[in-house]
């Protein structure tokens, strides 16, 4: 499959092989990942790659370089595409730098798709304040996401975006002489601008995020211990962080191809508080986001997370969240003006789940599902999902792209717009009709 020779597209432009299209997913020229793709499209429809099988499977919450991720919104597409995704949805922290390209590679490939905005918003002026709510670092904090924006709204909500992402490095920075501090005794240095911000796609309207710091920490690392035992007995001697035998397993083998993304995890999970810095001017109060929300047509999610025994993705240690206080938080973000709750179906148990979803049937909240993809190592489609009890996530899935596709058209016609509600007050019947406009608008992407 991958000795194709002399690929060559209108423009004149070769490639040896498959691979090698593939490799230029990644590439830092938008228009050349874009070029890939619709090479490796005349490659599918050649029968020179092999078409995958797809089902019912969707996933709303796929991050791209534009915050952290392996992965260009071009080759995300393309992971999405090969995994057998039915959709997918760019979600990037406080970035939508690339959401035009994500459109653009799934009309390339023939693949219905949302884009979105996740951010940090500020709790304090609620009846939350004080609350450890979905954020692992900071209390009165949450994460939400903005979804189905409208295509119309791009340029607003990256201009809106701007100044936070700027008060973002500036905590950046605070954060790196943090980490700089704690490996001072260990010939371990970061520097910003030289070691962080050629990692991002910050030139080009994405976001640095932690993840971002963590990952050039990661690197330092294995450029100073190698990979194997000797790195694992400086983690687990000199830096005192727990690990568990899985990611203890990973670690050591040397050859692991997902090595630095399982280094960052294991950092994350615990080296994380050590060095964090309160995030305060870059998260938005969260009445200026819902007001923002509206004013553009997006759809606004809440992102549960739920108390964790183990995580799923070595990245969290166990903690306590919103399931002690999950109804007073239901009834606090509908007050707000919250309209969804987003969920990860292999992120909680069956139980907290059922919890959840019979809350947003109380509250009429839209239900919105999506695995966070930020690592080589995890999977595009979340198995969980395929349990009957989430069989309406995929209708859901489907009436968010029929909103986005209408809202585009006109801001008047959004799922929760006023004009839609009168229409259409039940939201079982507004998902039906939409989701019909979601099926009929991803047939001719």
């Amino acid at each position: 499959m991958n000795d194709v020779k002399d690929i060559k597209n209108s423009k004149g432009y070769e490639h040896s092989s498959i691979d090698e299209l593939i490799e230029g997913l990644n590439h830092q020229d938008r228009s050349t990942r874009l070029r890939c793709l619709a090479e490796l499209k005349k490659c599918l429809d050649k029968g020179m790659i092999k078409q995958p099988l797809s089902g019912n499977d969707v996933n709303n919450h796929i991050h791209t370089t534009y915050s952290f991720s392996p992965y260009s919104p071009s080759k995300a597409v393309w992971m999405a595409y090969n995994s057998g995704l039915k959709t997918a949805g760019i979600m990037d922290h406080d970035s939508i730098g690339g959401a035009r390209e994500f459109i653009e590679a799934g009309r390339t490939i023939g693949m219905a798709t949302t884009i979105g905005v996740e951010c940090r918003v500020n709790f304090s002026s609620t009846s939350l304040a004080g609350r450890r709510l979905n954020n692992p670092d900071q209390r009165s904090i949450a994460y939400v996401a903005l979804h189905g924006i409208p295509h119309t709204q791009i340029d607003k909500v990256k201009q809106y975006f701007k100044p936070y992402t700027e008060a973002r490095n500036k905590r950046n920075i605070k954060m790196i002489e943090k980490i700089n501090s704690l490996m001072s005794g260990f010939n371990i240095s970061i520097d910003f601008e030289k070691d962080v911000v050629p990692l991002s796609m910050y030139n080009d309207g994405g976001s640095i995020t932690e993840r971002h710091l963590l990952y050039s920490l990661a690197l330092k690392m294995v450029q100073r211990y190698g990979k194997g035992e000797r790195l694992v007995n400086f983690l687990e001697y000199e830096l005192k962080l727990p690990m568990s035998a899985k990611v203890r397993a990973y670690l050591l083998d040397g050859m692991n191809m997902h090595y630095v993304y399982d280094l960052l995890g294991a950092l994350k999970s615990d080296l994380v508080e050590k060095f964090y810095v309160d995030a305060d001017d870059e998260c938005p109060d969260v009445k200026e986001i819902v007001e923002f929300s509206n004013s553009i047509g997006s759809i606004l999610a809440y992102a549960y997370l739920g108390d964790i025994e183990c995580s799923a993705t070595g990245d969290k240690k166990a903690q306590k969240f919103e399931d002690e206080y999950i109804d007073e938080l239901f009834e606090a973000i509908v007050r707000e003006g919250f309209n969804a709750v987003t969920y990860m179906p292999s992120r909680n148990t069956l139980a907290q789940l059922l919890r959840v979803k019979d809350l947003c049937v109380k509250h009429n909240l839209l239900q919105i599902s999506g695995e966070d993809i930020n690592s080589s190592r995890q999977s595009f489609i979340c198995e969980a999902q395929r349990n009957k009890e989430f069989a309406n996530l995929y209708d859901s899935t489907w009436a968010l792209i029929g909103h986005e596709f209408a809202a585009t058209k006109n801001l008047e016609d959004a799922f929760f717009s006023r004009k839609t509600i009168s229409r259409y007050p039940a939201l079982e019947e507004r998902i039906k009709i939409y989701k019909k406009i979601g099926l009929d608008s991803g047939n001719v992407v």
